[in-house]
């Protein structure tokens, strides 16, 4: 085969183990010097239905999926029906027991073991899926004791019988696949060895970057795709400091998240859109009395249930007016995790900065992707509290105003329980020592003061970035997660052709909105294409109303899948 890029893909009935297998390949790869993404997919059902898990495997970064694949790896029927015609040229099918007929599947390797039959020997039908991982090695000419070390990694806690098993389970697939011949592929492996190097999911890299920020309470419900991000915490709560505490619903979980914040524990809460829509009035809350919040919300195909367990971004303008009323709020989106796992430290000090609620958007695509995190600086972000007043420099204060006005619009932060800095948290207007009042000029003084953060704040944001060539005849525009498909799309394209000039702008700090800096870079723009995973091109929209640059083209996607970097390359070649 000898591809720059192999594409993996497994599929099966729910239950097989099809995601925690993959993952277990994909470890054994990236440990090994490869680069791997991992993409998922699933229904929203209890139990059953069909699952897969597919990696794209290179010796270069790939951060995307793709819609072709190269080995499929069938543990049913179904997978064969559903994803056959994905398969390019000299694909392989590994399979068991399945009717194939080979006339059916020109330019098609059949490569058919027993794996149920090799399962049970080996100790049991549950390792069926570990012995179509070791025919894989095998196919993929890789060592096996390279899968074993994962194997060892993934089941040690569940003994040694098991791990035993599942070595035995992989080996007897590896075996089987050797009469076959068909080594897809020569790899150049270097084992990783730094311990700055990880493959995390977005909810994983975010629940880290939380406890690297001193995080001291999340409060959650469960609701795909931002579950894991509490699973993770809950994990590791003990070890930190942490407290992590599943309310009874989303209103409790803003409510109890609030509460924590003011007594100074740095705070947050999440979940996805529908669980998001029942926080809003307390979003509100937190804009008028100032609070501090981080709210991590995981958008899925929507609206009401949607699609649960599908990907979508289309809550960008939802959250940028979510709750009735004005208020400052900070809005950042990162495109993969590692952006996530310094973008969410970043959040909670402007949160405490600003004294706003900082809402952090991911969606399913980056929630429950696998990606490469390479050389992580622990130390990168700085933890910055804001205008804390210590009890000493309270005591010198005559008469503590929470709400004082003052230029900067950001006024000294005491927290409850300290006793020279008592003051009255209201959900209404208030004065400057958070008494209600409904007296005209204090309400429009209260309001000009709370606004006034607005330009500290863009002061501080950063600039979006500008990937690719300065003169570009295309300059893509999109945010958050589409940002995979688009590099990838990019690097693959100029591969072929390097005299092509093609850029992308990525939002990552979508609100307040960097006008300038997008009116300039899409002013001198010689053609435009925004790429966003939602009906009416939200983004397009945003940049319209902000800047006055109507974007025309517009490739848009609503199906609940991701953009696939084939249709990415695809729309690009429109346009040059």
């Amino acid at each position: 085969m000898n591809k720059q890029e192999i594409v993996i893909k497994i599929g099966g009935a729910a239950g097989f183990g099809i995601k925690v297998s993959g993952l277990i390949l994909g470890k054994t790869l990236f440990n090994n010097g490869l680069y791997v993404f991992g993409y998922s997919e699933y229904p929203s059902l209890i139990r059953g239905g069909h699952n897969i898990y597919q990696l794209n495997v290179a010796q270069h970064s790939v951060i995307s999926a793709t819609k072709k694949i190269d080995i499929l790896v069938a543990l049913n029927q179904e997978t064969v029906d559903l994803h056959k015609d994905e398969l390019n040229k000299d694909g392989i099918i590994i399979y068991d027991n399945l009717e194939l007929a080979a006339k059916d599947f020109k330019d098609i390797n059949l490569v058919q073991v027993p794996l149920t039959k090799l399962a049970e020997q080996a100790g049991g039908v549950i390792t069926k899926n570990i012995v179509a991982l070791g025919v894989v090695m095998a196919v993929l000419g890789l060592d096996l004791k390279l899968f074993n070390r994962e194997i060892e990694n993934e089941f040690k806690d569940k003994g040694e019988k098991i791990v035993a098993m599942d070595k035995q389970a992989a080996k007897l697939g590896y075996e089987a696949a050797l009469k076959y011949s068909l080594k897809v592929q020569s790899w150049q492996l270097v084992n990783r060895e730094d311990d700055n190097n990880f493959i995390l999911t977005a909810n994983e890299a975010v629940a880290h970057g939380m406890i690297q920020a001193g995080c001291g309470f999340y409060s959650a419900y469960p609701m795909t795709p931002a579950t894991s991000i509490m699973h993770v915490l809950a994990s590791k709560q003990r070890n930190f400091g942490l407290v992590v505490h599943q309310t009874e619903d989303e209103i409790s979980a803003i409510g109890v998240a609030i509460g924590a914040a003011t007594t100074g524990v740095r705070s947050a809460t999440g979940s996805s859109g529908g669980g998001f829509s029942l926080m809003v009035e307390n979003v509100g809350f937190t804009g008028i009395a100032e609070i501090p919040l981080v709210i991590i919300e995981s958008q899925r195909t929507a609206p009401a249930s949607g699609m649960p367990t599908w990907t979508e971004q289309g809550d960008l303008k939802f959250v940028l007016s979510a709750s009735h009323g004005e208020f400052p709020r900070i809005v950042l989106a990162p495109g993969d995790a590692e952006e996530a796992f310094y973008m969410i430290q970043e959040s909670f000090n402007l949160a405490e900065k600003f004294q706003v609620p900082v809402i952090f958007l991911l969606d399913k695509l980056l929630s429950e992707s696998d990606f490469i995190l390479e050389n992580l600086d622990i130390n990168k972000i700085k933890i910055n509290r804001g205008d804390l007043l210590t009890e000493n420099e309270l005591t010198r204060k005559e008469n503590y105003q929470r709400y004082e006005i003052n230029k900067s619009g950001v006024s000294k932060r005491a927290l409850v329980g300290q006793v020279s800095g008592v003051h009255i948290i209201n959900s209404d207007e208030h004065d400057e020592s958070g008494y209600s009042t409904e007296q005209a000029e204090m309400r429009q003084a209260m309001m000009d003061k709370r606004f006034d953060k607005v330009k500290l704040i863009q002061s501080e944001l950063p600039e979006p970035k500008l990937y690719g060539d300065k003169n570009a005849e295309i300059t893509l525009v999109g945010w958050g997660s589409v940002k995979g498909a688009v590099i990838d799309a990019m690097n693959e394209l100029k591969i072929k052709n390097d005299e092509l000039k093609i850029n992308f702008l990525h939002i990552t700090h979508l609100w307040p909105f960097p006008s300038k800096r997008v009116k300039a870079i899409l002013e001198g723009a010689k053609n435009l294409l925004l790429v966003e995973n939602n009906k009416t091109g939200q983004l397009a929209d945003l940049i319209r109303q902000e800047t006055g640059i109507e974007i025309k083209n517009r490739f848009l996607k609503y199906d609940g899948r991701p953009f696939f970097r084939e249709e990415v390359i695809k729309e690009i070649k429109k346009y040059i």
